[in-house]
């Protein structure tokens, strides 16, 4: 009996299994609970200034200068004065980004999408001594090309005036192609194309499938997440396209909404709200683009790394 007991203690004295599972539990909530308090703050911090810009944009006088989490009135004035565009071209910025942010995210995705095929699924000789020559190329800032580029859009002459009509389109190419090769989305769209099987492919050769017409026909469609992924940031990128702009167009008309919005401060320099203004508007059509396109974004981003 004296044994029996003895061999029973230890068993009572050690946690049940219902017991280590609601420790699990509770030490997991409060990792998490430490997690998601982490990232609301980094979240308000990320938040805040936007959320400044308008409020400010929306307070019909006062100081500007200062923190605030409430605004000390509401007004649309600034917004009215800012589409009124009496002293700048506001509607013609927006048309002017448009056309720009149209040109340069067709272009730049289909080169890209082109390009990524053979260094993903053709073989030749030097392909990865290719693909990793192109990517040592991002370590280098977007400005340690701002001479070059310069320099080869004057010899080819897309700053000639000769005509308004083809002027313009000299222009709106002076911007766009600069930027057209893009090594993320070569990166991305590789990585893309590395997750189709190889199957597909051999198959689509076999029954006498042309490498174009297997690109249009497998290749894009397989990849559509990524190819919209990488569509929305280069969206973004021309649609915020600022020092380039500035220096290749020197018709101010044909300046896009973020560059000229330098002149909306120059002209407002009494009224920083309708800058504010100015701003909110400009991040807005971001925010559209980015909420619907969100799911193919996320799974775009998640399949160019998994490949």
């Amino acid at each position: 009996m004296l044994k029996e007991a003895v061999s029973r203690q230890p068993s009572a004295v050690s946690p049940t299994l219902s017991e280590i599972k609601a420790r699990r539990r509770r030490k997991d909530l409060l990792w998490n609970t430490l997690a998601y308090a982490v990232l609301v703050v980094i979240a308000l911090i990320l938040l805040y200034p936007f959320y400044w810009t308008l409020i400010t944009s929306l307070e019909p006088s006062g100081s500007i200068y200062e923190a605030k989490l409430l605004p000390r009135g509401l007004s649309l004035r600034n917004y009215i004065e800012v589409f009124r565009g009496t002293t700048v071209p506001f509607w013609r910025l927006i048309v002017n980004s448009l056309i720009i942010c149209t040109l340069g995210v067709t272009l730049t995705v289909t080169l890209a999408s082109l390009a990524a095929y053979p260094l993903a699924k053709m073989r030749f000789p030097g392909r990865d001594l290719i693909f990793y020559a192109i990517l040592v190329l991002m370590v280098l800032p977007n400005e340690a090309g701002l001479i070059v580029n310069y320099i080869t859009t004057i010899k080819l002459g897309l700053l000639q005036q000769t005509n308004p009509v083809l002027d313009a389109a000299r222009q709106y190419a002076a911007v766009v192609l600069p930027g057209v090769a893009s090594i993320v989305g070569l990166f991305l769209l590789r990585q893309a194309y590395l997750g189709v099987p190889t199957e597909l492919i051999e198959a689509a050769r076999i029954d006498g499938a042309r490498e174009l017409t297997i690109w249009r026909r497998i290749m894009l469609p397989l990849a559509l997440p990524t190819i919209v992924a990488f569509s929305i940031l280069e969206f973004v990128a021309y649609w915020n396209s600022f020092l380039w702009a500035r220096i290749m167009l020197p018709d101010k008309n044909l300046m896009p909404l973020s560059a000229g919005l330098l002149e909306l401060s120059g002209t407002f320099s009494t009224n920083s709200r309708a800058v504010m203004a100015g701003a909110v508007i400009t991040v807005l059509p971001i925010l559209v683009i980015f909420a619907f396109g969100q799911r193919y974004f996320m799974k775009g981003i998640e399949g160019a790394v998994k490949g």
